[in-house]
């Protein structure tokens, strides 16, 4: 895992380059369930195991691909450069987002990230663009790709 803070010049540097790739993490059936609770989202394919077996072309059930987005915050927190003196820094969205691949439950899934680029919005105001890559542990194809924004302020 790399969580690092660097000068403003360091980091302009660094685009194009990656930067890290986090810890393996486990999608759990119960979490899956959760997921659907919070979302009201309780399509057969991820909470009914024995339908998704029988019914489904996975054979289980699957996360939710929003599931798997929504953990980038978790994979990506020890996965991210910032400018020295960084006060707070903010999610400020997604430029794109592709689900390449179904992540069946009690796979471990991790995300390796690549500053993608860097903009100075104002004085003390740094946009961060990384791609991030949601690899399936044993899997040919990721899970995801995004594109995600953090707006650093110093």
């Amino acid at each position: 895992m790399s969580d690092q803070s660097i000068s403003v010049a360091e980091l302009m540097e660094r685009v194009g380059s990656e930067i890290g790739v986090s810890d393996w993490f486990a999608v759990t059936q119960d979490r899956i369930n959760d997921f659907a609770d919070a979302t009201l989202d309780h399509q057969f394919i991820h909470v009914d195991p024995a339908r998704a077996a029988a019914e489904s072309p996975f054979g289980v059930t699957i996360a939710h691909g929003f599931l798997t987005l929504s953990l980038l915050p978790h994979l990506g927190s020890g996965v991210k450069v910032l400018p020295k003196g960084t006060k707070v820094e903010i999610n400020y969205g997604t430029e794109k987002v592709r689900f390449l691949a179904p992540v069946p439950v009690n796979s471990q899934i991790r995300a390796r990230a690549t500053l993608a680029d860097v903009t100075e919005r104002r004085p003390g105001q740094f946009l961060i663009k990384k791609t991030v890559t949601v690899e399936i542990k044993g899997a040919d194809r990721p899970a995801l790709v995004a594109e995600t924004l953090t707006l650093a302020i110093t």
